[in-house]
């Protein structure tokens, strides 16, 4: 989960990293009303969107009265940055800026380590500053069952450049950055601009975190950090019956178990379909049970994507044996009765998989078509889509 700024901002604040006061406001009135509880002084009004490039948009705005405040308030609040409206705005106290830099560290999955990465060039798209000058983004592996400790800290600092004078701040904010990425179960904890303020002190200007949805069961705070108003009603829908869903922009539903097999789904219904423009719907790992409950869960959330116009069941039998996954589709379809109106196919393989057939074939239902291949399934899903 990808959180917003003043999220990211509360929790640094939790965990000790120096950061500036902030109030969110969703109206202008509560913008100006921020400003006027912050005091005198400079006004930073930033548009709290989960992308990047917010400046270049428009969603960040200077402003030094509680009128002013309230009027770029106003003009950033409903913006639409890359797809994502703006409904909430951070008023956050301004900062006589003397350096900026940039901290991050993150999950490297290719590696199976963690990766710290740091410069004293901040500011920028720290992806543009990677290509043109890589050598001024210095990247430090951190072993995982070791952490940032003060050593790997002292080495982070050394190679990324910062100047000695800073040496303790910045290996202060390190050390807590790092409690945020453990503490937190983060797979993300990235800094951009860490900055050096004109009477000498390092604050956390911006903040992006985010956190391992695996983890949440540590945390049951975590929960309250949802945007339920910006989450997509379907993925809520089957994150509320438990089912590893992800909302695609195509039209033909997916339904496998097991991740590895679905994603291999994906690619063959987005090859069959190319040529007539139809490509998958969503991403559905129902895992290693196909209860009636669970095939029906998921079919209810496929089905209630408009886009929709087939749906393809891709099952390989292991665990679950085929001819109790045919049986969870057939009661799942009677569960689902008349809301049920688009063709399904069917694919089924491995354990017990002529059982399966035989149980789907007697049942035979006007809206399942079996197929033998997963080639042919994902070509008769997009011919059946379009």
């Amino acid at each position: 989960m990808d959180l917003y700024e003043y999220q990211a901002r509360d929790i640094f604040g939790a965990h000790g990293v120096p950061v500036l006061h902030g109030i969110v406001a969703r109206t202008p009135d509560e913008a100006r009303a921020a400003a006027t509880a912050l005091g005198d002084g400079l006004k930073v009004v930033k548009a709290q969107v989960k992308t990047g490039g917010r400046g270049k948009a428009g969603g960040v705005k200077l402003a030094r009265t509680p009128e002013e405040t309230e009027a770029k308030a106003a003009e950033i609040l409903g913006m639409d940055i890359k797809g994502h409206t703006v409904r909430t705005v951070l008023i956050a106290d301004g900062a006589d800026i003397a350096e900026e830099y940039y901290f991050s560290i993150l999950l490297d999955r290719s590696e199976r380590r963690y990766l710290a990465m740091a410069s004293v060039e901040g500011g920028m798209e720290i992806e543009q500053l990677a290509v043109e000058r890589p050598d001024a983004l210095a990247k430090v592996a951190v072993d995982p069952l070791v952490g940032v400790d003060e050593a790997k800290a002292d080495e982070i600092i050394a190679a990324a450049g910062f100047r000695p004078e800073l040496h303790d701040q910045v290996k202060a904010a390190i050390l807590r950055l790092w409690d945020v990425y453990k503490g937190e179960d983060a797979t993300l904890v990235e800094v951009n601009p860490l900055v050096l303020t004109e009477d000498g002190t390092i604050i956390a200007l911006d903040g992006k975190v985010t956190l391992d949805d695996n983890a949440g069961f540590r945390h049951p705070d975590h929960e309250a950090l949802v945007d339920q108003a910006a989450e997509d009603p379907l993925e809520a829908k089957a994150k509320a019956a438990n089912l590893n869903y992800v909302k695609l922009d195509g039209q033909v539903g997916i339904i496998g178990n097991g991740a590895g097999l679905v994603m291999s789904t994906l690619d063959v219904v987005a090859l069959a379909g190319a040529p007539m423009g139809v490509k998958p719907a969503n991403f559905l790992d129902i895992g290693g049970g196909a209860s009636a409950e669970v095939m029906a869960a998921g079919l209810d959330v496929i089905l209630g994507d408009a886009q929709v116009k087939s749906v393809l069941v891709n099952v390989f039998g292991g665990i679950t044996a085929c001819d109790e996954v045919a049986n969870g589709i057939v009661q799942a379809l009677a569960l689902l009765g008349d809301a049920e109106t688009k063709p399904l196919v069917v694919r089924l393989d491995g354990n017990n998989v002529e059982e399966g057939r035989r149980i789907l074939a007697a049942a035979n239902h006007p809206l399942v078509t079996m197929v033998d291949t997963m080639d042919g399934a994902a070509a008769k899903a997009a011919e059946l889509a379009q």
